[in-house]
Parts: C-alpha cells; structure tokens; sequence
C-alpha cells in the first residue's frame, strides 16, 4: 500500500512540473527600418519579449539568414513576467541598393522552441 501511495505521488508532482514552462511572447516579431542611404549603411533594430510562462527563460542561440545582420540577446534567464530583448544590427556595407529582408531565428527554451523574427527596409544608392 506504501509503494502505490508513493508511487502515486510521485506521478502526481512528476505531472505538475512537466506543466512548469517557460513562454516567449515578442511584443512585434518584423521591423521595418524603412528607406536610408547607402551612405548610411548600419541600422539597429531591437525586439522586446516577455517571459508569460512560470519558469526562467533562456535563449539558448539567434542566428541571423546573413552575415551582414547580426543579433545580440539577452543572455542572461529571464524570469517569468521579466522583459528580454533580441537586438539586431544591419550593416550594407558592400550590399546592392534596393530592398532587403532577413530572417533572425531564435531558439529558447520555451514551449514553443522556434521563433523567427524579420527585418526589413529599402537602402537607396548615395548620390
């Protein structure tokens, strides 16, 4: 009888914490940067998520489609309620003028593992 209780208990706090997870949610998940020179090359752009499940965060690696875009993230776990966020540099130095869009693929921790996220904007050739 003492095995079954405790084997109960056991599957009981066993099932509680597999619903312990952690959650991303990206307040915008593409930015825009819009239209700017080629004389001007660099743009930033900064994504902000919240941490809505009940356990820590981590983001475990951002990988930007290219290498003239790169990402820095919060390296540290975000708690749950805490805000995090992905930061994103743009250089195109060397690149053609005209439209662009990267993708910034995030891995964490969370439920759902995946996210990617999207910059975009239009670089006009210097006059």
């Amino acid at each position: 009888m003492k095995k079954i209780l405790f084997s109960m208990a056991l599957m009981l706090l066993a099932s509680l914490g597999a619903h312990a997870q952690a959650e991303i949610k990206f307040d915008k998940t593409n930015i825009n940067l819009g239209t700017f020179s080629e004389s001007q090359p660099v743009q930033k752009a900064t994504f902000t998520f919240t941490n809505t499940g009940n356990k820590p965060l981590v983001i475990n690696q951002a990988i930007a489609s290219c290498g003239c875009t790169v990402p820095t993230y919060t390296k540290k776990p975000v708690m749950p309620g805490q805000k995090g966020e992905v930061s994103v540099t743009y250089n195109g130095k060397g690149k053609f003028p005209g439209h662009f869009k990267k993708t910034i693929t995030v891995r964490t921790n969370a439920a759902v593992e995946m996210t990617r996220l999207y910059i975009e904007g239009d670089m006009k050739e210097a006059k």
